[in-house]
């Protein structure tokens, strides 16, 4: 099997690498359903090393930063309460916590989560979260930039492995809301 974008040596259906995909991602692609089929989305092997952005596309390819997006945890806090969401950005941009994040999560002040709120809240590695298989009660704020991609490559849970996704499919994900402009230059 060749993955619809990159140059990839192991390659395969997720659901046929649930062994490769920590529990709340299996978990997730285990239930998939929706109009994209479980089968478009594919698990591609990669080194743990490699796995941020920057040294990724260094070591796979400059076309893949075009073609990528980052999942990040933000809190919003308002009157002593905190809200945790997702935010999926192309890689080339920053979400924009302190404007389009903070007004749709209602919130005073927004910022990015801890690190250890993010592994511990998602189930996930750190430099691996992905939108698939996060807690059901989370927003998921998704730029309609990487809706638009025919197929982007995102986190698999882990530091160790990708997902190739078509954007659309991620429009489709649990609590999931289009923006444009989450993600700025």
């Amino acid at each position: 099997m060749r993955a619809p974008l990159g140059n990839f040596d192991v390659v395969r259906p997720a659901p046929q690498a649930l062994d490769l995909l920590v529990a709340p991602v299996a978990d997730a692609v285990r239930a998939w359903s929706g109009p994209v089929p479980a089968d478009e989305l594919i698990h591609v092997d990669t080194e743990p090393q490699w796995a941020d952005t920057a040294a990724f596309v260094e070591h796979y390819g400059p076309e893949l930063l075009h073609e990528s997006a980052n999942c990040v945890v933000v809190a919003g806090k308002r009157g002593g309460e905190t809200t945790l969401a997702a935010c999926v950005v192309l890689s080339g941009t920053r979400v924009d916590v302190n404007g389009a994040v903070r007004r749709q999560l209602g919130a005073r002040k927004a910022s990015f989560a801890p690190m250890d709120t993010a592994v511990g809240e998602t189930g996930m590695e750190y430099g691996g979260i992905t939108p698939i298989g996060l807690p059901a009660s989370w927003a998921l704020l998704v730029d309609t930039a990487v809706t638009a991609l025919p197929h982007v490559l995102i986190g698999s849970g882990s530091r160790r492995g990708k997902l190739i996704v078509p954007g659309k499919a991620l429009a489709d994900l649990p609590n999931a809301v289009l923006i444009e402009g989450l993600g700025a230059a």
